[in-house]
Order: structure tokens, then sequence, then C-alpha cells
């Protein structure tokens, strides 16, 4: 089990980088001009310092559990909104889906 466990966490890992990746699609699928690299790359670096400071399990900030829990649904269905706007639904849906197995086993196996 604790294989598995394991695999969990790295999978949720990789589901964060994905958020960032999906992000930083959309702003450069979306803004023309300068806008591309401000939305492109200031968008994923918004994500990355808002989680770093409240959701990681390092975080600077500690929220309480439900509050947590509504912290994660805003931070990844940010990035599934976003895939979804960029013309990307399969891959949004792909992602979603992902996460919420992702969220259930770790709330299964107090991860």
């Amino acid at each position: 089990m604790t294989v598995l466990q394991n695999i969990n966490l790295a999978i949720r890992f990789l589901l964060e980088l994905c958020a960032l990746a999906a992000v930083g699609y959309w702003g450069f699928h979306t803004g023309n001009g300068i806008m591309k690299l401000i939305t492109g790359g200031g968008a994923p670096i918004v994500i990355a310092v808002v989680w770093g400071v409240f959701g990681s399990p390092k975080a600077i900030i500690k929220l309480p559990m439900v509050l947590h829990l509504f912290f994660e649904i805003i931070m990844f269905g940010i990035p599934a909104i976003a895939l979804y706007a960029a013309g990307k639904q399969q891959l949004a849906w792909i992602y979603i889906i992902a996460v919420v197995i992702n969220r259930l086993l770790m709330f299964v196996w107090k991860q």
C-alpha cells in the first residue's frame, strides 16, 4: 500500500505542475502582443506563489481543513477552466477527473 500512496503523492505533484502549465498555456493563447508574455508568464507565477503560501504541504499559512479543501477546489479548478477557455475542453476534463481521483485517494489514505 505504501508504494501506491507514494505514487499518488507523485501524481499530486505532477498535477500541480500541470496546473502551472495549463494557466501558462491559457495565458499565451489568450492575449495579444505583450499581454501574451504577461499572462503566459505571470499567471503561473501567481498560482505558484499563492499555492506555496496557502496550499502546499509546507505552506507558510496553514488553513483549517474545510478552508483548505475549498482553496484546493479553486486552485485546481482554475487550470481546468483555463484549459477549457483555451479550447482544450477534453484535456480540461481529463485534468479535473485526475485531480478528483487523486484528492479522493489522498482523503482515503489520509495524506
